[in-house]
């Protein structure tokens, strides 16, 4: 069995570089865990776009306290001083709506949910139909960018409770 000597100084310089890789390694981890929102409870916080004074989102129908026969609806959008655009495009002074069903106005520094009380309107759409069950419901729009965060300030209407009855 032949033995090979190694000279001390060349395991000192491997142990030094794989000490500093282990830095390295654990130094990037660190890194990417807070640019991608862990250190932060899991929400990566988003660049926030700037809404005009006097921006104004707002329902032109159903109007407030309106009763509805049956449980669809058109449910049509206004916008002033500010114009409506889909998602991803990120143009100045432009957003475009998300519809609140009998829930709060969400973090308004973060994404606006996507879910069956918060429906998005990521075409540039002005107008939907959409259907509830019988009784008692609220609506609210308000507008989000082209990341689906509110403006700052957010831009949202006055929320509205509509009735539904059955056929």
């Amino acid at each position: 069995m032949r033995r090979t000597r190694v000279p001390l100084l060349l395991i000192r310089r491997h142990l030094a570089q794989a000490h500093c890789g282990g830095l390295r390694t654990a130094v990037c981890a660190t890194l990417v865990a807070l640019c991608f929102g862990i250190g932060t409870g899991g929400v990566a916080r988003a660049e926030q776009t700037q809404s005009p004074p006097g921006a104004e989102e707002y329902i032109i129908w159903p109007s407030d306290g309106a009763v509805i026969h049956g449980g669809k609806l058109w449910v049509r959008m206004g916008l002033r001083n500010m114009g409506v655009c889909p998602k991803g495009v990120a143009l100045p002074n432009t957003g475009h709506h998300h519809l609140l069903i009998d829930t709060d106005l969400p973090a308004l520094d973060q994404e606006i949910p996507s879910d069956r009380q918060h429906l998005h309107f990521g075409a540039g759409e002005t107008d939907a139909r959409i259907e509830l069950p019988p009784g008692k419901h609220t609506l609210q729009l308000i507008l989000g960018d082209h990341h689906h965060v509110p403006h700052v300030p957010p831009v949202y209407s006055k929320k509205i409770t509509i009735t539904v009855l059955k056929d």
